[in-house]
């Protein structure tokens, strides 16, 4: 690949990393009979928390202030969407899980965006979500219910994140709020699982699903986000519901209705449009610490300009 073509494939290596991200879940679905959900958290959260320490230690080197109060909530809104996402992921399918899920960070992009187009995805949104209703009588409704809770959280981790990264540089505020979040679920996880938590195949695949899940797609990040607009990389981010349904279909044979597909898609499309609408207001707060450490590593002339996120 030449270098002029490598910014043209950066979106299709951004859908490579959500393709992962699904990957890493259904390896989680096929774990859940040996640890069950809560030891999955647990497992992603300890390794991921692993992999995103070397980058905090070079700003807590540097001299980085950690402000306490802002990790616990971003720890706890993390433990949290993923506690739920697990949870309904165990009762329901995995396009639907994502789906739902998405709303959260869907409905601050609607706020964010501040005008009536907004409102006009908010609405084919919850005409998806209708249909999801209708065509999801077989569909267990504590499951939906969990994937709400994860809509919250993931709305809540949000937030959190971009205050976290208004107070602390670079990953710092990741890297510490993802250990909190292991810290809050590893001893749940061992008195709900006991020893089978720590089996060597159990322990392999929950290195599989952090991998698959974090890992793979933060280093995609890492390389994309010099190569693109930070508003693409939101954009294609918004895409995840129907990857995740496409997913489901061919890792774990996951068929949906046609309503139930026709939902996602609705989802799907509101969700592009809802960033389309909020602009640079829409890129994800994790996105921004990621475009600091991006800055960072390249030097000043990588550094977004007034105009926007472009990094040469």
């Amino acid at each position: 690949m030449t270098p002029a073509s490598r910014p043209a494939a950066m979106p299709l290596l951004v859908l490579l990393g959500l393709a992962c991200q699904e990957a890493g879940a259904a390896v989680a679905v096929n774990l859940f009979p040996q640890v069950g959900p809560w030891g999955v958290v647990a497992m992603r959260l300890v390794f991921s928390a692993l992999v995103l320490w070397p980058f905090a230690l070079r700003s807590l080197r540097k001299g980085a202030v950690v402000h306490w109060p802002t990790v616990a909530a971003f720890g706890v809104a993390l433990a949290g969407m993923n506690v739920f996402f697990y949870l309904a992921l165990e009762r329901i399918p995995l396009g639907v899980t994502v789906t739902i899920e998405v709303l959260g960070p869907l409905v601050l992009s609607v706020v964010a965006s501040r005008s009536w187009s907004g409102a006009l995805w908010a609405a084919l949104a919850a005409a998806g979500v209708v249909l999801l209703g209708g065509g999801a009588h077989d569909l267990d409704p504590v499951g939906m219910l969990f994937a709400a809770g994860a809509a919250v959280m993931w709305a809540g981790y949000i937030l959190t994140a971009k205050r976290a990264g208004a107070r602390m540089p670079g990953l710092v505020g990741l890297a510490l709020a993802t250990t909190v979040g292991a810290v809050l679920t590893a001893p749940l996880a061992v008195a709900v699982v006991g020893s089978a938590l720590f089996s060597p195949g159990a322990l392999a695949l929950g290195l599989g699903v952090a991998v698959l899940s974090s890992a793979i797609p933060y280093a995609i990040e890492l390389s994309a986000l010099r190569r693109m607009r930070a508003e693409t990389f939101a954009i294609l981010l918004a895409l995840a519901p129907a990857i995740a349904a496409l997913a489901g279909l061919v890792l774990l044979d996951q068929r949906l209705t046609w309503a139930i597909a026709v939902g996602i898609a609705l989802v799907t499309v509101a969700g592009v449009g809802a960033v389309v609408a909020a602009g640079r207001r829409a890129v994800p707060a994790v996105e921004e610490a990621v475009l600091e450490v991006v800055a960072d590593e390249s030097g000043p002339s990588s550094r977004p300009g007034p105009g926007g996120a472009h990094l040469d």
